[in-house]
């Protein structure tokens, strides 16, 4: 997208510091992923990621990450920006405030999916509810599975790097060799935000088998969010979930205040949670559809099952908001750029 008298782009620690000051959505990190870009408006405080694709689309993550007098101005600007470059925005992965925002702006808003939250004061593994989650875990424990937390310096040397390159490539071919590996609306080990992400690694009998990522998340809910998990199709049984028990013991012991279990579309989807501004009926059906049948776009019920398990006490919706309307081409776009197909 061009822009005429552009403000100077951010450095990835002016975004990462921006983040820190205005950003409360539980995946607002994922602005920092290699590929996003960063749209600013002269003489604000913030910033919006985004991404294009083709020559006539798109696409914004998450909204605007500025203090919340600044939004209005700040997605007015970038519309604004867009339409002279002769492209339509659809934003995604918005929560409730951002998608009314986009709606007084005359999007079509739509329900996408919902994230998990788990408030770590007082929480517990615990009682009768949580044993298959314990049985999972100790199961880990007897095969002998041991977690360690990887510094970050230690993430970049050859051995480790090397070990987690191989873990990724083994949980790829494990889905199948049609399986693309998500893109946009997902965590990354490397990129920008590297240094900032904490990475917990499973192993068993003298090797890697496992590993998962956690990213900051700021605002009146900060914490961890759990990013990425990967895992050798022949890890023990458990031995995520022992990686993510193990994860949360320690926040906890650090005062940590939230554990994010991230967004997962297609689930929770409920019509009244768009009853604040206009909706697409038809691309509501669609994400039904694709909440009943479509395991081979998304694994949306497995993670689902997954994330409920562990008991989250907040559950949101979060959105997909068109300009101008739904459009078949708006679609296929983002299917297309989060490698959904």
């Amino acid at each position: 997208m061009t822009t005429r008298q552009a403000p100077r782009a951010l450095t990835d620690d002016e975004a990462y510091a921006l983040l820190r000051r205005h950003a409360g959505h539980s995946s607002a990190f994922l602005a920092l992923n290699e590929g996003n870009r960063r749209f600013r408006a002269d003489g604000i405080d913030g910033f919006v990621p985004y991404r294009e694709a083709g020559r006539r689309h798109l696409f914004e993550l998450g909204g605007p990450v500025c203090a919340p007098a600044d939004q209005e101005r700040v997605l007015t600007a970038l519309l604004d920006e867009a339409g002279r470059a002769g492209r339509r925005v659809t934003a995604v992965q918005l929560g409730r405030e951002a998608a009314e925002l986009h709606a007084r702006h005359g999007f079509t808003v739509n329900q996408f999916g919902a994230s998990f939250s788990i408030g770590l004061d007082g929480y517990s593994l615990g009682g009768q509810r949580m044993v298959k989650v314990r049985n999972m875990v100790n199961r880990a424990r007897r095969e002998g599975v041991t977690v360690t937390e990887v510094a970050a310096e230690q993430r970049r040397t050859p051995d480790v790097a090397g070990t987690l390159d191989a873990i990724d490539r083994a949980w790829l071919r494990g889905k199948g060799r049609h399986v693309k590996e998500l893109d946009f609306l997902i965590g990354e080990r490397g990129g920008p935000g590297a240094p900032h992400r904490r990475l917990f690694t499973a192993r068993h009998e003298g090797r890697t088998v496992a590993y998962v990522s956690y990213s900051p998340v700021f605002g009146t809910r900060a914490g961890w969010l759990y990013d990425l998990t990967r895992r050798l199709p022949d890890a023990p049984p458990g031995t995520v979930e022992l990686v993510f028990a193990t994860a949360l013991q320690r926040f906890q012991e650090e005062g940590c205040g939230w554990l994010h279990l991230g967004f997962t579309p297609f689930v929770q989807l409920r019509p009244e949670t768009c009853a604040f501004g206009p909706t697409s009926s038809v691309l509501r059906r669609a994400l039904e559809l694709l909440a009943a049948k479509g395991q081979a776009v998304y694994p949306a019920a497995t993670q689902e099952s997954f994330k409920l398990k562990w008991r989250p006490q907040v559950i949101e919706p979060e959105y997909l908001a068109f300009q101008h309307g739904v459009s078949p081409g708006a679609v296929w776009r983002l299917m297309r750029l989060t490698k959904a197909v």
